[in-house]
């Protein structure tokens, strides 16, 4: 495996008034082509932040962030949207469907923009979703448009995959099977899979653990037998 991104002294700052925020605070971590992430850390620790920052809809304050030898911080305009159509699949936390499509239609729509897709129906059929693909938004649950959600991001065939908190809204069962299809579409597509969450339980799973506390990184780990997802409870 090579570097595949790379985050440099990130930092991010916002001002509330006369008071100076800081999400990220001189963050820098390294991983690897292909390889499955975990980062956690409490809320508000900056996770999100960190991953905004990496997939291209948030601006670093200083520092550097590559992704397969682009330096994306540079990016601007043009450059920093055909980034975010081509490069990068992303599983909010709260799903940003579109109401007025069908499971399938945000699916598809998603596929449009990109060069490489899969199949948006063998996708969905993949995250539990065959008998719902026609129905829209409103007329699924909290977890199903969580799975809509992740669909949309793996039909795009993305080299990096960026997921916050991709279980936070589903039950236990679906959840693993949907860590399961996380995993396994990492390891067999060689697709860069990083995953934030708050759940240190998972990190047995990992190629590598990012641990991030207060804007920094507090450590680090790598392991070299990552466990299946079927063996981790939490």
């Amino acid at each position: 495996m090579t570097d595949y991104v790379s985050l440099q002294d990130v930092t991010k700052t916002y001002r509330m008034g006369e008071i100076t925020i800081k999400a990220a605070d001189g963050i820098s971590f390294d991983v690897q082509k292909g390889e499955f992430v975990i980062v956690v850390g409490p809320s508000g620790a900056g996770k999100t932040t960190v991953l905004n920052i990496l997939g291209g809809m948030d601006v670093a304050t200083s520092g550097k962030v590559f992704v397969d030898g682009a330096e994306i911080t540079k990016y601007r305009g043009k450059k920093l949207i055909q980034y975010r159509r081509e490069e990068i699949g992303f599983v909010f936390q709260f799903y940003n469907l579109m109401q007025n499509l069908t499971a399938l239609e945000n699916v598809e729509l998603a596929m449009q923009i990109c060069k490489y897709p899969l199949d948006a129906k063998k996708v969905l059929e993949e995250v539990g979703l065959k008998e719902r693909m026609n129905n829209f938004p409103a007329q699924l649950s909290g977890g199903e448009q969580q799975r809509v959600a992740i669909a949309r991001a793996l039909a795009k065939n993305p080299k990096l995959l960026l997921c916050d908190e991709p279980t936070g809204a589903l039950d236990y069962v679906t959840g693993k099977a949907i860590l399961k299809l996380l995993q396994d579409t990492c390891r067999e597509k060689e697709m860069t899979v990083i995953v934030i969450t708050h759940n240190s339980a998972l990190a047995p799973m990992a190629d590598r653990v990012i641990k991030i506390r207060n804007g920094k990184v507090a450590e680090t780990v790598l392991n070299e037998k990552p466990m299946p997802v079927e063996e981790i409870e939490w």
